[in-house]
């Protein structure tokens, strides 16, 4: 038997794809699939041959391409951008290169670090720009007419060291990067850019701090699957330079901006910071934070949790209030999850009938959005928790089909898993697997509300209360303008319980009912908390409102809806309360 021989070669890849792709195939999928393939056509092949270069293989929206020699890789990407540069097609590319050891397939297609470097460099390449590898630069340094940026070592994804990199600025395509030709379109969900803080105090260690804060601020808004944050290596070009926030947006392909600055005075520091939409200019959001100036890390984890709690839900805000203007027939498939989320929020049977309607619409569209199939899921096991349902085996069910639709997509999303937790732990009763969800969720995302919301609850009916206030605790202190906090007070309130400390209970339901008086919940939260504490007449009055809002209530029917017969000493509330069993 003949041993195969692994064939190994050193090769100059290009890698290249279209920027903004999936985002130009919903608008116009027919017109953005003929515009590649006819640059496919008319300039990456053509520019290819002239320049010696072999296609390996094209990826539906880019393309993969060897070279022998580094300089002529170089010289092919510079004509291709500046082509585009100077051109009319709506379509703009990002390209890496790199020069490095591949191994070669028997198909011909080339594998290992040295494509892989190339691919991951493509990744953070400015849109419209080309971004090479130190390998590239020491080969063409001098050698051609245009001129280079350091950008520093770069941490790849999947590569164990950082590659320091250069991006390439030449003729046309270096005025189209530098000026206002190139608008990258904006993502298909909410983009934002956090520029470096200024450093107000004239002390060079708050430049490090500062430097060090922003960059916890990108990582942490990295983690929101539903954001497209704009990587390091781009915002820090901005760094010691007065710039127009609305050409900021334009340049980075971004709706909106981060900016703030750090002043250090009689051992305090107080950082400002304010949201900005880059399109029409208007403030979203700001804040001023003063903390003292002991352990510098602590004050950035700190700031950053502060800051980050605050950003998310507000962009989500001003998205959902953004599509509720849109004319319905310019709807795409992220609108449509967007007025869905805002349906559900409401809490009410036609709002959750309609957010579902909503989000299939979604799902029709694009099939493989897992988050809205998620939040499907969410509003069916709520019709069955809240008594709406007509039939609750068909939406049990349906909870349970759509959440693993949405994990099937991509199970490695935070705020998936947080809501897989909870309809594993209300629909199928695996306290087991949805505690391992949802702790997976708080790891993979610290900062998201929705990870420590589902938290509580799947704690609370797993039985284990003390866990269940902690996690709607840090659920509450990270989000303040929360549109449905009652559901978190409620839940903290039903844990009080189970711990015997009525008092607080009662204060949590009431601060539930603050938000909203007709919430059922809360008025049973109450009446349980009531009674245990032997105040009798508010406990009745409490389950009168509650019969109210929910008149066909009783507690065997309400321990079927989500089988929490861990709630005992809930239950046994309800049942001194003199609600129907």
């Amino acid at each position: 038997m003949t041993e195969h021989r692994v064939q190994r070669r050193l090769a100059a890849i290009l890698a290249a794809d279209v920027v903004g792709y999936s985002a130009l195939m919903e608008r116009a999928e027919e017109a953005t699939y003929a515009e590649f393939e006819r640059l496919k056509r008319e300039l990456i092949e053509p520019s290819l041959a002239r320049h010696e270069g072999r296609l390996i293989k094209t990826t539906g929206d880019g393309a993969h391409a060897e070279f022998a020699s580094p300089l002529a890789a170089v010289k092919c990407a510079v004509e291709m951008q500046d082509h585009l540069a100077s051109g009319d097609s709506p379509l703009r590319l990002r390209v890496g290169l790199n020069l490095g050891d591949v191994i070669v397939g028997q198909d011909g297609d080339l594998y290992g670090d040295g494509i892989n470097i190339a691919v991951r460099l493509e990744g953070i390449a400015d849109p419209g720009g080309i971004l090479i590898s130190d390998k590239v630069y020491s080969e063409v340094e001098g050698k051609l007419d245009v001129g280079f940026e350091d950008r520093g070592g770069q941490q790849l994804k999947n590569i164990s060291k950082p590659v320091r990199a250069y991006a390439v600025r030449a003729g046309t395509f270096s005025a189209m990067t530098e000026g206002l030709s190139a608008v990258p379109p904006l993502p298909d969900k909410p983009s934002i850019a956090v520029l470096p803080f200024e450093n107000m105090s004239g002390d060079p260690e708050q430049e490090y701090f500062a430097d060090g804060m922003v960059e916890e601020i990108i990582t942490a808004l990295s983690r929101f699957k539903s954001l497209f944050v704009i990587a390091r290596n781009s915002s820090f070009t901005f760094k010691g330079r007065a710039v127009d926030i609305k050409e900021v947006g334009r340049r980075l392909g971004v709706r909106y901006v981060l900016e703030g600055s750090v002043r250090k005075a009689s051992g305090k520091v107080r950082i400002t910071g304010q949201l900005i939409d880059a399109v029409t200019g208007a403030h979203v959001w700001a804040d001023r934070f003063e903390r003292d100036l002991t352990d510098v890390f602590a004050l950035q984890d700190d700031v950053t949790v502060a800051v980050v709690s605050a950003i998310e839900p507000r962009l989500l805000q001003t998205e959902i209030a953004l599509a509720a203007r849109r004319r319905p027939e310019n709807l795409t498939a992220y609108d449509f999850y967007l007025r869905a989320i805002q349906q559900y929020f409401s809490l009410t049977r036609e709002g959750l009938g309609e957010a579902i309607r909503l989000a299939h619409r979604a799902l029709e569209l694009d099939p493989r959005f897992g988050l809205v199939a998620a939040l499907a899921g969410i509003c069916h096991m709520n019709n069955v928790l809240y008594g709406y349902a007509n039939d609750p085996q068909f939406d049990r069910k349906e909870a349970v089909r759509l959440i693993r639709l949405a994990l099937s997509v991509d199970d490695g999303d935070p705020e998936t898993l947080a809501w897989a937790g909870v309809i594993s732990a209300f629909m199928v009763g695996d306290c087991e697997g949805s505690i391992e969800m949802a702790d997976r969720a708080v790891a993979l995302n610290p900062n998201s509300l929705i990870a420590w919301y589902a938290r509580g609850w799947v704690y609370r009916n797993a039985g284990l209360p003390e866990e269940a206030v902690r996690s709607f605790e840090r659920a509450i202190r990270m989000n303040p303008v929360d549109p449905t906090p009652q559901r978190s007070f409620v839940g903290m309130g039903v844990a009080f319980i189970e711990l015997r400390r009525f008092d607080e209970a009662i204060v949590a339901g009431k601060k539930a009912l603050r938000h909203n008086p007709s919430y059922a919940p809360a008025h049973r939260c109450l009446a349980s908390a009531f009674a245990h504490l032997g105040r009798d007449a508010e406990a009745r009055e409490a389950a009168a409102h509650l019969l109210e809002h929910d008149p066909a209530f009783t507690i065997s029917a309400w321990i079927a809806r989500g089988g929490q017969s861990n709630a005992k000493l809930y239950i046994e509330g309800l049942r001194k309360a003199g609600l129907p069993e």
